[in-house]
């Protein structure tokens, strides 16, 4: 079962391909592969919208979407 949750991109490592966003002051890990517009890179302070998926005993960050204005 996956849900929909907000929050904002952290950091992000363009290098290694690895970022965190918080949400809801918890932060969550995501891979550049899971950033919904294929651009594989994406900046601090963005806000997101990101689908969650319990995987191999955790929740993981599988969807991040950038939220424009």
């Amino acid at each position: 079962m996956s849900s929909q949750v907000k929050g904002v991109v952290a950091e992000f490592d363009p290098a290694v391909g690895l970022g965190i966003v918080e949400i809801e002051g918890e932060p969550m890990q995501f891979h550049c592969i899971a950033i919904s517009d294929g651009s594989r890179s994406i900046k601090v302070g963005t806000a997101v919208t990101v689908v969650t998926e319990r995987r191999f005993g955790r929740i993981e960050a599988v969807r991040v979407t950038p939220q424009f204005a």
